[in-house]
């Protein structure tokens, strides 16, 4: 069983295995994968999101409604004035 187990992971690589094996302790593959994320920007982006919501909790129920459906800020798409003014019942120039 043991045989068979290694057979399946024989071509498996590892992040930290090295690139060149010419090299003792060389790149690894960890060392060249492109890496997208920031701590800084997304720490950033959490310092913003929770003062639009400090913000946001200062209006009223409607008004407070009415930007979120309007920016999207509820996961959903922006929606436009008027797809708003027909949800809430009311004018596109309240909105």
């Amino acid at each position: 069983m043991q045989f068979r187990a290694g057979k399946k992971s024989q071509n498996d690589v590892s992040i930290q295995d090295p690139i060149d094996s010419e090299q003792d302790g060389g790149l690894t593959l960890n060392d060249v994968m492109a890496d997208s994320f920031n701590m800084h920007e997304d720490y950033e982006r959490k310092e913003e999101a929770q003062a639009l919501y400090r913000v946001l909790n200062r209006l009223s129920g409607r008004e407070r409604q009415i930007v979120i459906l309007r920016y999207g800020l509820s996961g959903t798409g922006p929606l436009t004035q008027q797809q708003i003014a027909d949800i809430l019942n009311i004018s596109r120039s309240y909105v």
